[in-house]
């Protein structure tokens, strides 16, 4: 399984990016797939998962009403759309595939399965 992550940059307060996730090497349809962020010093945390067939997601309470996820089965990939980014969204992000059928609500990182280098978003004040 390979995953690739890329869109990072760096934007203003208050600004959008996308980050999007390609995937190979896996039955795609078959994954849950999430994005996790992790600063310097920090944990590894849970942003965002969509399920199987992208009808459902869920976020963490930090990114609600900001941040939407969702996927392309036909493509292989899945995307991360941030608006109104603040600078504590400063973080590497990383995309992952979760492929348990009862993971589904996981925002544990030890759940999941298969991970991509991260991308770096960097927000400035």
């Amino acid at each position: 399984v390979q995953l690739q992550a890329y869109g990072g940059g760096s934007v203003q307060a208050g600004g959008s990016l996308r980050l999007s996730c390609a995937a190979s090497g896996l039955t795609f349809g078959s994954y849950v797939m999430g994005w996790f962020r992790q600063a310097p010093g920090n944990e590894r945390e849970f942003v965002s998962a969509v399920s199987w067939s992208g009808e459902r997601t869920y976020h963490a309470d930090s990114v609600k009403g900001r941040f939407t996820i969702s996927r392309d089965n036909a493509k292989n990939m899945v995307y991360l759309q941030m608006n109104s980014l603040k600078p504590e969204d400063t973080a590497a992000y990383y995309c992952a595939a979760l492929k348990s059928s009862t993971g589904w609500g996981s925002s544990d990182a030890a759940d999941f399965d298969s991970w991509g280098q991260g991308t770096q978003l960097t927000v400035s004040s």
